[in-house]
This record gives C-alpha cells, sequence and structure tokens, in this order.
C-alpha cells in the first residue's frame, strides 16, 4: 500500500531533531525505518513529519562505562550483534540482536529505534527488561532524563517518550551468570509469536516475555517459584500468570499461553543450567 502524505526533514543534530518535532503536530522519528515505514505504509501510522536522525553520528557506539555498557540510539542490529564488548559482558543482547529479522534489517535497523517503537512482539524490548535496562532521554533546551526499562514501555506502540523527546542511549547492565533468549515464529525473520528472555544475575533469574500482551512483561509467577526454590519445570507453568496474549492468524491466546511455558521451561534450563 501507499503511505499517505507527509513531510520530510532531515535533523543535523539531537537539538535539531528535538526542534523539529516540537513544530510538528504529528511528527515522527525515522532511524533505520523497518519497525515504522510498516506501519505507514498500511496507514495504521500516518505522521504528518518524518524527521530523520538517522545521519547523526555521535549516536552509534558500544563502550564501556564502569559496570554498564553504553550503546547508542542509532547503532545498527548489525553492530550490536558482532560488538565484542557486548559479547563479552552482555552476550543475550548481542546474540538477540543477531536474530533480529534478516541481514537486510539487521543493518539498516537501529536498536533505539526498535526499542523505541515499543512492539511487544520486538526482541530486544523484552531483553531490555529482563536486564533492568536504562534508558537515557534527550528533550528542548538540553535537558535529559532516565527511565528505567520496565516503566518505559507503557501500551501498545507506546513509549515514555512526549512528541519532542528523543532516545539517545541504551545502559545494560554487565551479566556474569547464565542467560537464553528463546522465541517461536513461523520463519526465522517473522516477528516472535512467543518469545522468552532469562538472565541470571547475583543468584536470582529475571525473566521477561515477547508477545504475551500489550508490553514485554516481567513473569512474575515464575521468578517467585524460582525464588522460592522450584525447579524449572515447576516455575515454568506459571509462565502465563498476568499475561494478556493476543489471538490473530498465527494463534490464539491459549495456544500462546502454552508456548510460553515450554520456552520459559527451555529458557531457565539454558540459563540456570
Amino acid at each position: 500500500m501507499i503511505p499517505a502524505a507527509f513531510e520530510y526533514a532531515r535533523a543535523e543534530s539531537i537539538d535539531h531533531a528535538i526542534e523539529l518535532l516540537g513544530g510538528a503536530d504529528d511528527a515522527k522519528i525515522l532511524a533505520g525505518g523497518h519497525s515504522l515505514l510498516p506501519l505507514m505504509k498500511t496507514r495504521l501510522a500516518q505522521p504528518s513529519l518524518l524527521v530523520d536522525i538517522s545521519r547523526i553520528g555521535d549516536l552509534s557506539y558500544v563502550r564501556e562505562d564502569g559496570d554498564m555498557v553504553a550503546i547508542g540510539a542509532l547503532t545498527r542490529h548489525h553492530d550490536v550483534a558482532n560488538s565484542e564488548l557486548l559479547q563479552q559482558v552482555a552476550p543475550i543482547v548481542a546474540d538477540t540482536a543477531s536474530r533480529i529479522g534478516d541481514p537486510q534489517v539487521r543493518h539498516v535497523g537501529t536498536i533505539g529505534g526498535s526499542i523505541a517503537h515499543a512492539d511487544p512482539a520486538g526482541d530486544m524490548g523484552t531483553v531490555m527488561v529482563a536486564l533492568g535496562a536504562q534508558f537515557a532521554i534527550s528533550a528542548a533546551a538540553g535537558a535529559t532524563r532516565t527511565v528505567a526499562a520496565g516503566d518505559f514501555f507503557q501500551g501498545l506502540f507506546q513509549a515514555d517518550l512526549a512528541a519532542n523527546e528523543v532516545l539517545t542511549e541504551i545502559r545494560v547492565p554487565k551479566t556474569s551468570g547464565g542467560w537464553s533468549y528463546l522465541k517461536f515464529n513461523r520463519r526465522a525473520i517473522d516477528w516472535a509469536m512467543v518469545g522468552v528472555a532469562a538472565v541470571q544475575q547475583n543468584g536470582s533469574a529475571a525473566v521477561a516475555l515477547t508477545n504475551m500482551g500489550e508490553t514485554p512483561l516481567r513473569a512474575a509467577g515464575v521468578e517467585e517459584a524460582l525464588a522460592g526454590g522450584a525447579d524449572p519445570a515447576t516455575a515454568s507453568a506459571r509462565a502465563d500468570e498476568g499475561a494478556a496474549p493476543p489471538s490473530d492468524a498465527f494463534g490464539s491466546a491459549e495456544y500462546r499461553r502454552e508456548v510460553s511455558k515450554v520456552l520459559v521451561r527451555r529458557a531457565l534450563e539454558e540459563t540456570l543450567g
């Protein structure tokens, strides 16, 4: 299909992007475009202005920062996947990036664009929630704020971003324990029908779910069972507690609930083993 009419502007800096965003009633940021453009083609999104930030070079990096790793929002999935630093100290991030879409998507799509899009079927948001990542956000007049991943995703395609704010950096903690990200999809390039991120840190496990509600979800029932000494098979039976999975052409809500239990068990076996 053909998108609705829109204006286009290229931002030269973050401040310029924020200025452009503030000057239109319904502006959207264009980074890699692999999340936004399909919605525009089906007219589920009809922005009046696209603000292209893809040429802002200082937003593409992966660097160590104490006990965290800072990732620029415009870092391509390919570069996240191939970062030696992430492979060593936050391998779940690199591994997940390596399995997003296909090579064409990974060479164009950005980690910040994927997260800001807030698609509940997206892989990276779930990993960030499991890790307890932090997001740096820039606003007008040089103002900045930091939002925890667990608070950032507020609803279906709804993130904690004002109309004139830009996600600029993702900060993930270094991990030393086991980890796993598993997803079930019909083809390797498809969005996850269900996904599970599990991370072991400081003797406890965090578990988050993909496409089991309108946002990435912490599997609180699973975490509670594990804290009480349950084994992966027993804990995974609580995978769908508090979830509200969709029913669509790819699978019913009931089917997703059962798949989530299988994936959580396998992810925990990988993580805790």
